[in-house]
């Protein structure tokens, strides 16, 4: 991949470009004048202008381009927008006043393939509904469509979805790894340090004492996630903490898992007043039981998103470690294949 290029003599400009480019997940081409600049100025994804060498840029006449910026540690020079219609650029940047947006900017740079994935929460009515089942199985029917999918646990009590998906002590990055994390994070370096399985990547805990994820660094695997992924979806804790509701905020959907039986419905709506408070699009996945399916949505009162029938080899299935059979013949396969059909855009 084509690195970004620096354009500068100024050494304190390009210490800051050095330091800034690191919290993106980037590294750089250094040219310190025009001419060095050449092999690399249509093949970098970015150009960054330092203010020192604009005008000897602007002399050479530089092939027009898209991604060049202007970068200046002096915010008040009255001839930096001179500078930046000189040498073709689209902006302005000055330091250190749009040091986050310079990260941002060079870590669009190191996505060459942007993807705008949608993120789908699912929680569980109340315990035991079968909600991380369903995530693990939506997560692996969508990546065997070969749609590239991140699913992250974000219920640090849960036990550990890649347990589930008896992939414990698979290599790659935990959320351990990434809870210091509040600013951008480069999407394919997500992927590449995430364990991943063909086109699945699984965010979940380390094992023992399990530390809360800040709603940052949550905000921050998302935004990655959409950007480097087709598909995000994310299993919630049933009691919402900060890192629960940032997923809310950005889902699309958000799929309830309902049991049909008194305590069910009623754990269920308990759920549901405080899920709705952070996300709009609520349905629920109803396992059928001794209330009848018309009575539980009344109550529910959000749409159905489909029907899960109780499947009792599923429990010993994946506690040998086994995968679930999802083929459109079987009953998961068959509502996880109808669900993605539903709540992906057509593509």
């Amino acid at each position: 991949m084509n690195r970004p290029l620096v354009i500068t003599e100024d050494h304190a400009l390009l210490d800051d470009l050095v330091r800034i480019a690191a919290a993106a997940g980037a590294q750089l081409d250094v040219a310190h004048v025009p001419a060095h600049a050449r092999p690399f100025w249509n093949l970098a994804p970015l150009v960054a202008i330092g203010a020192d060498q604009a005008d000897a840029v602007a002399a050479t006449s530089p092939p027009t381009r898209d991604q060049v910026l202007l970068v200046t540690r002096d915010p008040e020079d009255q001839d930096s927008w001179r500078k930046c219609v000189a040498v073709g650029a689209q902006s302005v940047v000055a330091l250190p006043t749009d040091e986050r947006r310079l990260v941002d900017l060079f870590a669009d740079a190191m996505d060459p393939d942007p993807r705008s994935g949608s993120v789908i929460c699912v929680i569980g009515g109340r315990g035991g509904a079968g909600a991380s089942v369903l995530a693990a199985c939506l997560a692996l029917r969508a990546s065997a469509d070969h749609l590239r999918t991140l699913l992250v646990d974000a219920d640090r009590l849960g036990g550990g979805i890649d347990a589930l998906l008896g992939h414990e002590e698979a290599p790659g990055a935990r959320w351990g790894d990434l809870v210091a994390r509040e600013g951008r994070i480069n999407a394919s370096a997500l992927q590449a340090a995430l364990p991943a399985f063909g086109d699945l990547a699984v965010l979940s805990f380390h094992r023992g004492e399990v530390p809360a994820i800040p709603a940052q660094a949550m905000r921050s695997v998302l935004e990655a996630g959409r950007r480097g992924f087709d598909l995000v979806v994310v299993d919630l804790p049933r009691h919402l903490d900060p890192a629960a509701i940032e997923a809310l905020t950005r889902a699309k959907t958000t799929l309830t898992v309902a049991t049909a039986d008194v305590r069910g419905v009623l754990s269920t709506v308990q759920i549901l007043s405080e899920v709705r408070k952070h996300t709009a699009d609520v349905r629920a996945v109803l396992r059928p039981g001794v209330v009848d399916d018309d009575t539980v949505m009344i109550s529910l009162g959000i749409p159905s998103a489909g029907t899960l029938p109780d499947q009792p080899r599923l429990t010993a299935t994946l506690n040998r470690g086994e995968l679930p059979r999802l083929g459109p013949r079987t009953v998961l396969g068959a509502l996880c294949t109808s669900l993605l059909r539903d709540l992906l855009p057509a593509t």
